[in-house]
């Protein structure tokens, strides 16, 4: 049962990796993996399902450790922020780190992200990491609102797909390379001035990761 199950995973991962989820049907995952459909809904249920479980499968330690850094850091801090660079290798340095080892993964993460997937699958699956770091970032980014710190996490989770999703297979470089790279590149844009107030921004912008 637990190698079906695995074998469905694998399949679907490397599948919705390459070709997108929307562009992956079931019957694919199916011939690809040698199951029945039957096996599918025994396992998962649905295509959705399928979906959440596979995200789960790997961002689950990514996410404990992300939060295990977070929480090694702000203890440092004490009652200051936590520096924005430490912040961002919390944050990317767990994800960007398995991109070799796990490929698919990385391809899969940043495809769903270019769908328009990942603010349904953050509000299901990484709500805790975006209570915490959209606040630690906040105490870290003073001189800008609420919303303008939003605006830019989601500037840098893009960044963070689209590195998953092609930097990653376009340049030799290891995982530790590419972080303190991106880190770099995102500092830059989240500590500039501020540019739009509430007023230019309206109403509240949330950001997912």
């Amino acid at each position: 049962m637990i190698e079906t199950r695995d074998k469905i995973l694998d399949t679907a991962e490397r599948l919705f990796g390459d070709q997108g989820y929307g562009g992956t049907s079931l019957r694919q995952i199916i011939a690809e993996a040698g199951v029945n459909l039957a096996a599918i809904h025994y396992h998962f249920g649905n295509k959705e399902e399928l979906l959440g479980h596979l995200v789960m499968r790997k961002a689950k330690p990514v996410n404990e450790e992300r939060l295990a850094m977070l929480d090694r850091y702000e203890a440092e801090a004490g009652p200051a922020p936590v520096p924005v660079e430490k912040l961002l290798q919390a944050f990317l340095q767990p994800p960007l780190s398995r991109i070799k080892e796990s490929p698919d993964f990385g391809k899969l993460m940043g495809r769903l992200y270019g769908e328009g997937l990942m603010p349904s699958i953050a509000e299901k699956h990484f709500r805790d990491i975006k209570a915490r770091f959209t606040a630690a970032f906040g105490r870290a980014l003073p001189s800008l609102s609420e919303q303008a710190v939003a605006l830019r996490l989601q500037f840098m989770v893009g960044a963070m797909a689209h590195t998953m999703l092609f930097a990653c297979q376009q340049f030799a470089v290891d995982g530790d390379l590419l972080v303190r790279e991106l880190t770099a590149f995102i500092v830059g844009g989240l500590c500039a001035p501020a540019v739009l107030n509430e007023k230019t921004l309206g109403e509240k912008i949330e950001v997912n990761q």
